[in-house]
């Protein structure tokens, strides 16, 4: 699978990165995030699209928004 999920680096503040949030952590329904897809890094991924940024295994979810589903180590 490691060769299947784009490797993307570390989010740049200077480019428009979606929310990173982790597995478990709730969602403040106070957040106004309703979005068809995630960015990372000004580029658009679809919900459902699986990244890695470093280590970290991130997943573009509904409300496009990333959550981190743990570490990815390349081999």
């Amino acid at each position: 699978m490691t060769d299947q999920v784009p490797q993307v680096g570390a989010p740049d503040p200077e480019l428009n990165t979606s929310p990173i949030f982790d597995e478990y952590e709730e969602m403040s329904p106070d957040l106004e995030i309703e979005a068809g897809a995630c960015y990372f890094n000004n580029v658009s991924y679809p919900i459902g699209t699986y990244l890695r940024s470093g280590s970290e295994l991130l997943h573009c979810e509904e409300r496009g928004v990333w959550v981190r589903k743990g570490e990815m180590r390349p081999d």
